[in-house]
């Protein structure tokens, strides 16, 4: 499926902003089942620079800074994208959840080792004990991991109320376990936190999701997580949506949390307060 992205974030500040710097990941991943034809990011104000750059985690990060005077700045990204999807037979992974455990900790092999940098704490997803009860419900058997994972979603999608402008992102985790409201970067923490507190590698995925009946999150970021499975590699989960991603999705960046894949970021010097607006198309070409 080819799909043209147009992701536009305009910010009006309460005064004059004398000049600012910011950072966008905003050009969507190349890898097996995504490919790349073409992506832009237009600047109003006109920036002084633009550079590119790639992260720790190989995301495509635009750096660019404004230094003219201005009361409002909109970033635009444009992409034609193609999605494909997946090739992996989720029926024949049958790991046993703590077998997979074992060969991550034991980094049986380079991409064990590579995938157990994401089954410790973040920033935005801390251990603690309420997240290791949560868990406990689907991780207290031998089952295969993909039976468990699939639960886990399911369960998250049944129990949490998806309610926009209900929480923040500085809501602390266990606040969202509490009140089993928030959105999909909510959802996406709680099942991380969850998969981490049972040492499973867990990453967090931005990026956007085609628009349907029933859909939670489209004409706007996106949010999902992807778990390692040894001897098959990274699989995604959406619990909002209760679905594993597969054309429908399209997958900006990923890292341990929210804040390695902010889609825009910055500071400024002057503006006092701001308010942000955020525009998502995703249309099949």
């Amino acid at each position: 499926m080819l799909y043209e992205v147009t992701h536009t974030t305009r910010y009006h500040y309460e005064a004059p902003v004398s000049q600012c710097f910011n950072e966008v990941r905003l050009t969507p991943r190349v890898f097996s089942t995504q490919e790349l034809k073409v992506s832009s990011l237009q600047v109003e104000p006109a920036p002084a620079f633009v550079y590119q750059r790639r992260d720790y985690f190989g995301n495509d990060v635009s750096t660019f800074g404004v230094f003219e005077t201005h009361e409002s700045l909109t970033a635009t990204a444009k992409s034609h994208v193609e999605v494909k999807p997946s090739k992996i037979d989720v029926k024949q992974n049958q790991i046993d959840w703590q077998d997979a455990r074992r060969q991550i900790a034991a980094k049986a092999d380079q991409d064990c080792l590579i995938a157990s940098e994401f089954i410790y704490e973040s920033p935005y997803v801390p251990l603690s004990p309420e997240t290791a009860t949560y868990a406990r419900e689907d991780f207290d058997e031998d089952r295969p991991l993909i039976d468990l994972v699939r639960g886990l979603s399911h369960r998250i999608h049944e129990e949490f109320k998806y309610q926009p402008l209900s929480t923040s992102i500085d809501l602390p985790l266990v606040e969202v376990l509490r009140n089993r409201r928030g959105v999909c970067q909510d959802f996406a923490h709680v099942m991380i936190g969850a998969l981490r507190s049972q040492r499973l590698a867990a990453r967090y995925v931005s990026g956007y999701v085609r628009s349907g009946r029933d859909v939670q999150g489209a004409q706007a970021s996106h949010a999902w997580v992807s778990v390692y499975f040894p001897g098959t590699g990274w699989l995604d989960f959406d619990p909002t949506n209760d679905v594993m991603p597969s054309e429908s999705h399209v997958t900006l960046a990923w890292g341990r949390d929210y804040g390695d894949v902010t889609p825009v970021k910055g500071v400024t010097l002057g503006g006092r307060g701001q308010t942000v607006e955020v525009e998502v198309y995703v249309k099949p070409v």
